[in-house]
């Protein structure tokens, strides 16, 4: 089942939904984007295939789901670094080039979808690490924006991953 992914103009909120489920999300500090960079905090317009979850079995049980799914480890990272031949890719840590921590202590990451943006192949500086994951709340009960990512709570995506497989697809600003 696809997820579609809309913006409320300016700003970094948007609605995501699934059959007739609708859902708030947040999306980069900077919105939208077709022309995706490394480091410009929006997200990219376009149709992402889910291609895995990752979760921490140390925070909860394993998300129910017909995508693959694998526990978090401490040692895991994602490659950010554009001149790496590891660029958007799984990594161990420590990692000499830049690479972000996927075992937070902030809770974004207890469940993470990694979208299939820029990966077959990557494509150097035109974004990494671009997930669907737990949100930040901020004081007037909206969420915080992100980097880039798409982002909903934690009751929302548990809900949501049991309606995606392996043929699921994010389709954002679609």
């Amino acid at each position: 089942m696809d997820i579609t992914v809309s913006a409320k103009p300016g700003t970094h909120r948007g609605k995501l939904e699934i059959g007739a489920l609708r859902f708030a999300c947040a999306l980069g500090r900077s919105g939208l984007t077709d022309e995706k960079q490394e480091g410009d905090g929006a997200t990219p317009i376009g149709i992402w295939p889910l291609r895995e979850v990752f979760y921490r079995a140390d925070r909860l049980d394993a998300p129910k789901t017909d995508l693959p799914i694998t526990p978090i480890h401490p040692e895991n990272g994602w490659c950010d670094a554009p001149d790496d031949p590891a660029y958007n890719k799984p990594v161990k840590l420590p990692y000499p080039a830049s690479a972000e921590k996927l075992w937070r202590e902030d809770g974004l990451y207890d469940v993470v979808v990694v979208l299939g943006y820029n990966d077959d192949p990557p494509v150097p500086g035109k974004g990494s690490a671009i997930f669907f994951h737990l949100a930040s709340e901020e004081e007037d009960g909206g969420y915080g924006p992100t980097e880039g990512c798409v982002a909903v709570s934690r009751a929302d995506m548990l809900k949501l991953l049991q309606l995606c497989g392996p043929d699921s697809q994010m389709r954002i600003g679609i």
